[in-house]
């Protein structure tokens, strides 16, 4: 397996306080089997999906129960250094650069605009195994109510180029790393209620975004937006049944034109 690239996401995780609750409800959803609980790690537990590892949901720690999120990593060379990055741009270290084992370094951090995103520093474990196939992760975007810090805040701190849709109604850029498209960045508008903070929206691939969403729903989860199809692909948001946000996307089914871009 190949090391990602800095600014690459290249893992996500979750946790949950029904761990179990979590692995059966992904598992009927995205189709993943899960590895054993690593108790001196907290018990964090691996998924994978057609053998190969595409994420880990752990129980919370003491003292930070709260609403489950799905937490996206991106990866860097130097936990460290990009600690002190963040920090010069007007982001948030939340938790400091720390050791895991042999498997490498992670930091947690919050945007300018107050989302929260993890930093990865692989060692033997270098991220997903497996991406942008079905029962995989596929894509990320931060939804943010600062787009102007936030434009200036990611370039800064990890070797992204950036291209702004041209589309009057909507705010939304992409950052790329070695011209392939790493992250998106959507502005929140007033369809957002004043109470949702910024946040990062994670993407998992599966073959029928409808069927998803059907098997989802039935198993307690609420469904945000869509199904609706794109020139990216047909997809939907959806929110667990412990309330972790996270969408499906069918990259196959595609409708409409590309949209046009320029260089920002």
């Amino acid at each position: 397996m190949t090391a990602y690239a800095e600014g690459t996401p290249c893992w996500a995780d979750a946790m949950f306080a029904d761990v179990e609750g979590a692995k059966s409800f992904y598992g009927e959803v995205l189709g993943w089997t899960f590895g054993e609980a690593s108790s001196e790690f907290g018990n964090y537990t691996q998924a994978y999906s057609d053998g190969k590892a595409v994420a880990a949901v752990v129980p919370p720690m003491p003292g930070a129960e709260g609403q489950s999120a799905w937490c996206l990593y991106l990866a860097s060379p130097d936990a460290k250094a990009t600690a002190a990055k963040i920090t010069a741009n007007g982001g948030t270290v939340l938790m400091d650069p720390m050791q895991v084992g042999d498997f490498g370094s992670m930091l947690l951090a919050a945007d300018p605009g107050g989302a929260v995103f993890g930093v990865w520093q692989g060692g033997q474990h270098e991220g997903f195994e497996k991406r942008e196939e079905p029962g995989a992760y596929c894509w990320a975007e931060v939804f943010t109510r600062e787009p102007a810090k936030v434009d200036t805040f990611y370039p800064a701190v990890f070797p992204y180029t950036a291209q702004q849709v041209n589309d009057a109604n909507v705010d939304f850029r992409t950052y790329s790393v070695a011209d392939r498209p790493a992250l998106g960045r959507m502005a929140m508008g007033q369809e957002f209620p004043a109470e949702v903070p910024s946040f990062v929206n994670v993407y998992f691939a599966v073959p029928d975004c409808d069927a998803a969403v059907a098997t989802a729903t039935g198993l307690g989860a609420e469904l945000r937006f869509g199904p609706m199809t794109s020139p990216f692909g047909r997809f939907a948001g959806l929110t667990d049944p412990q309330g972790a946000n996270f969408s499906v996307i069918d990259p196959d089914t595609t409708e409409g034109e590309m949209p046009p871009l320029t260089d920002v």
